[in-house]
């Protein structure tokens, strides 16, 4: 009977069952404070996320107390899962070393119910986020219109309070004030670089010579030309008597940004009865850049393509003091050209389709450097559409046809707006 009991294998199966049981149940219980162990992370991490985020908004502006105070608040608030865990900490920091920078870090543990008879009767939950912001700094070159027709329609008034507008918009972007700065370039057919800098490496003197002087023959000292050709003896004027003008280099070195050195490189000085108002470089002094928009005035002819040469080297290098960069920012560098007009006179030319011709290539060699550029013609004299202002902007969305001087400020709140988006983007 004996026997038989040990060959019966009838009933077996149960007790394996039970034995095996245990393992799959235990598996099972690893699986589910697993599961809910890595739903509450994916919580906590984007209960992190969203908080980093909201404290990007004051966060440059608090103290690190309240800093702490904030973090704790909008997180628990965002976290749904807070009732599942213990032990939860909250760290928080800022930083403007290279931009704006918050980094929060978060620590809790969650009770199981499972891995308990393992040894385990928490699973620990670690997360951090940081949002940055404003780790791009902006250099603007605002090249103006300052020529005679800027008088009519009240384009020059509606231009200056434009201006002021975007410079209190730029400046307020700025966290620190190397993050924002901007240089005024007026321009009509030539360019103001300031009288001051007569004696200044940069310059050419031969054009300017040649017709401000006196001649021993009075009757001919209209020109050295004229002087010298009947006989006379040409003696050009002092430089310190220079109004500050420059007319547009030799090409091609007025559609580049080559420093300049010698020969076709340099500005040519001019004695241009309708200079505009000197320029100003790359300059943080929000109170002087204002003064300096005051001091426009409207006189002159068009000439765009020497301004828009000009605002592309006060960006880059002399005649300008540009400010160094900093490698621990990203840098963009902008051109807003403001024009009324279509082009009209230069240094060589009297028809727009030369002046034309010169200031497409500038364009063109402006964009392949990496600068963004922003047109905008006020049209309210019924003049053709600019093709070669719609070509020169970076892409359509910048280039800007007005009809009335009233959409001057809007139209430079709007690209303000953009510029601010883009220093404190994420």
């Amino acid at each position: 009977m004996l026997a038989r009991f040990l060959r019966d294998r009838r009933g077996s199966i149960a007790p394996l069952f039970g034995i095996a049981a245990i393992p799959l149940l235990g598996g099972v219980g690893v699986a589910v404070d697993y599961s809910r162990a890595t739903a509450t992370k994916a919580a906590f991490q984007a209960a992190l996320d969203s908080t980093a985020l909201m404290l990007s908004k004051s966060a440059a502006n608090q103290s690190a107390a309240t800093l702490q105070t904030s973090a704790n608040t909008y997180f628990n608030a965002l976290f749904t899962r807070a009732s599942d865990v213990k032990n939860l900490t909250l760290t928080t920091s800022y930083s403007s070393t290279g931009g704006s920078k918050v980094v929060l870090s978060g620590t809790a543990t969650l009770p199981t119910n499972f891995l308990g008879v393992l040894g385990y009767d928490h699973l620990d939950i670690s997360a951090s986020s940081t949002a940055t912001w404003g780790n791009t700094r902006l250099r603007v070159a605002l090249v103006l219109d300052n020529t005679g027709s800027m008088a009519q329609d009240s384009k020059m008034t509606a231009l200056q309070t434009a201006a002021h507008g975007l410079l209190t918009q730029l400046q307020q972007a700025a966290t620190s004030p190397d993050d924002v700065y901007v240089s005024i370039i007026p321009f009509n057919k030539d360019v103001n670089i300031g009288s001051s800098n007569y004696a200044a490496s940069w310059l050419r003197w031969d054009l300017w010579e040649a017709v401000n002087g006196k001649c021993s023959i009075s009757k001919y000292g209209s020109s050295q030309t004229k002087c010298t050709g009947n006989g006379g003896t040409w003696t050009p004027a002092d430089h310190s008597t220079w109004n500050g003008c420059l007319t547009d280099r030799d090409q091609n070195y007025d559609t580049t940004n080559d420093a300049p050195a010698a020969g076709s490189t340099l500005y040519p000085t001019e004695q241009y009865s309708s200079c505009p108002a000197s320029t100003m470089g790359l300059s943080n002094d929000w109170t002087a850049l204002s003064s300096k928009i005051d001091a426009m005035t409207p006189v002159g002819n068009t000439n765009q393509a020497i301004g828009l040469q000009l605002g592309w080297q006060s960006l880059t290098q002399s005649p300008f003091t540009v400010p160094a960069f900093d490698p621990d920012y990203k840098y963009s560098q902008v051109i807003i050209l403001l024009t009324d007009g279509l082009n009209t006179q230069d240094r060589w030319y009297s028809n727009q389709s030369s002046i034309d011709a010169r200031q497409e290539k500038t364009c063109a060699n402006v964009k392949a450097a990496g600068v963004t550029v922003y047109t905008v013609q006020v049209n309210t004299g019924g003049d053709p559409t600019s093709t070669l202002l719609q070509d020169c902007a970076s892409d359509k969305n910048k280039f800007f046809l007005l009809t009335s001087s009233t959409e001057i400020p809007t139209t430079f709140s709007q690209i303000g707006t953009a510029l601010t988006q883009l220093r404190l983007a994420m």
